[in-house]
């Protein structure tokens, strides 16, 4: 039987019947860098019982100042492996599935048929990001996704909204623009901050992966990102006595 005495300290929070649906819960995290790989610790972390993790990059000396995968002594290492060993690690009864892949057509709808209680989307490339979003909408699974963490500085400006209450961030609004196109306006919930960027940390990229630019990032508006996705998948799972 499953010792769960290690999450003592959530039950006294959340009580037996809350902690217990969070361990026959199922959360998918797509996309592993800043903000995926806190929440999918911090998912871990709340004794949920089932996880699959999906990302195909592997670790760039860039990541270290933001990504809890990235060391100075596993760069080119897959972070989806790194992240598996440490969620397991954490907690080693966790069911957990692992996906080295980058986001396709395909891939998503082999994964979406695993039905997930929740989804948190911490892609940051804009086509692999929309993808997913329809098809994840299409299925009616819920879902939290991270808008642009990068080119602010304000940890305390994040907020819980639709897709279609952004504003003050250049990522969320091509992704509201690539959404429309495929007539979805809102019914998406995204955690965003409404910080004006700071525009001189834009850059230009090589292309690969999909992003064309990049912002300067901080080390802990990421994580943050990433708690308040993961917060919203803890609250909702733990309160939700329909399933």
């Amino acid at each position: 039987m499953e010792d769960l005495s290690w999450l003592s300290r959530t039950q006294l929070l959340i009580g037996e019947e809350k902690l217990k649906r969070l361990t026959n819960r199922h959360v998918m995290v797509v996309g592993l860098g800043g903000v995926g790989s806190y929440a999918a610790e911090f998912i871990a972390r709340s004794g949920i019982g089932k996880m699959t993790i999906i990302d195909g990059d592997v670790v760039d000396p860039t990541n270290r100042n933001r990504q809890l995968p990235a060391l100075a002594t596993n760069h080119g290492q897959p972070k989806a492996e790194i992240m598996a060993d440490r969620l397991k690690a954490i907690n080693p009864e966790l069911s957990l599935s692992v996906v080295r892949s980058f986001v396709i057509p395909e891939m998503v709808e082999e994964q979406l048929k695993l039905q997930p209680d929740y989804i948190i989307d911490a892609i940051d490339s804009i086509t692999p990001k929309i993808t997913f979003l329809k098809q994840a909408f299409a299925s009616k699974i819920r879902i939290v996704s991270s808008m642009g963490a990068g080119a602010k500085l304000d940890p305390t400006r994040l907020q819980v909204v639709d897709i279609s209450k952004t504003y003050n961030c250049p990522f969320a609004q091509q992704v509201r623009k690539n959404l429309k196109s495929a007539s979805i306006y809102k019914g998406i919930k995204v955690v965003f901050s409404p910080e004006k960027p700071i525009k001189e940390s834009l850059m230009l990229t090589d292309g690969k992966n999909f992003k064309k630019s990049a912002y300067g990032t901080i080390s802990y508006l990421p994580a943050v990102f990433g708690a308040v996705a993961s917060s919203v998948v803890i609250r909702d799972l733990m309160d939700d006595v329909s399933a």
